[in-house]
């Protein structure tokens, strides 16, 4: 999703790119008409510094990576479905150093960020939050700013772990109605008119379950991952959250048995094979 989000960035601002695999930079600067960036240190003299990889881990990493180089009045915007609490630790170090932190993970997958029409959760003050915007406007629909730092990503794994309930759910109901013989396809058909619709009903398990193909736009691995943030935030509060914890148990089985690089659709094949049902 980074490469055409850097994209719509590079079509209303100067933009550096850098990646780990320097043939993905050199790509987009082709592309896109960016700037390749030979080394990190390059990118961290940019006035604003978007990331968006895989965990918070690697963001913190590569902020480190660029510590010696970054200086009060810069902003980093981090797009990244992060953990709230290693955000906030972040968002504190890079402060002593005058750099602003907003917390600004995306919704929409791979489309989204193609036609720059992605849904953005932002964390942060009002006043880095406004320096943000007109950089997140490039390749985002809707932005909203739902709170201090760490609020963006606590709201992105709640999302994505509410996704994950649905997908489940619809699973286990489809499955019990092919045991029951009714067409799924048609079953389909009445319930995305009806309120048990959901986003996994509409566009997961017709076009990707019953069709057996199983694209990938959203790696397994990374909604297991949000899954988990989602459920260590509500114990965090004290919260009982069922739902949750069984959800992220079956994301959990899944991964183990299916690997972490299939598409999260693909997570219903694990329930298949526990009732000898094929969704179809």
């Amino acid at each position: 999703m980074g490469f055409p989000m850097a994209g719509h960035l590079a079509g209303r601002f100067e933009t550096r790119v850098w990646n780990r695999t320097a043939s993905v930079s050199a790509a987009h600067a082709r592309r896109y008409g960016s700037r390749a960036c030979a080394d990190l240190l390059e990118a961290a003299q940019a006035e604003v510094i978007v990331t968006c990889l895989p965990t918070s881990q690697e963001v913190a990493e590569v902020l480190g990576m660029m510590e010696g180089r970054l200086s009060a009045g810069q902003l980093v915007i981090d797009c990244t479905s992060g953990d709230p609490q290693r955000s906030q630790e972040i968002a504190s170090g890079l402060a002593e150093r005058g750099v602003g932190f907003v917390d600004a993970p995306v919704s929409g997958g791979t489309a989204g960020a193609s036609s720059g029409r992605l849904s953005v959760m932002a964390g942060g003050s009002p006043e880095d939050f406004g320096r943000a915007v007109q950089v997140l406007e490039s390749f985002a629909a809707k932005i909203v700013h739902v709170g201090p730092v760490g609020a963006g990503h606590a709201v992105k794994a709640v999302n994505n772990m509410l996704l994950a309930v649905a997908l489940w759910s619809a699973g286990e109901g489809l499955s019990a109605l092919a045991a029951a013989g009714v067409d799924l396809g048609r079953a389909l058909e009445v319930i995305n008119a009806s309120s048990g619709r959901s986003n996994a009903t509409e566009n997961l398990v017709g076009q990707r379950v019953l069709s057996r193909e199983f694209p990938l736009t959203f790696k397994l691995g990374l909604l297991s991952k949000d899954a988990g943030i989602a459920l260590d935030l509500a114990r965090r509060q004290g919260l009982a959250s069922p739902l949750f914890a069984a959800a992220d148990a079956m994301l959990r089985v899944a991964k183990q048995q299916l690997g972490p690089d299939v598409d999260h659709s693909a997570a219903l094949q694990v329930l298949e094979s526990w009732s000898g049902i094929t969704l179809r």
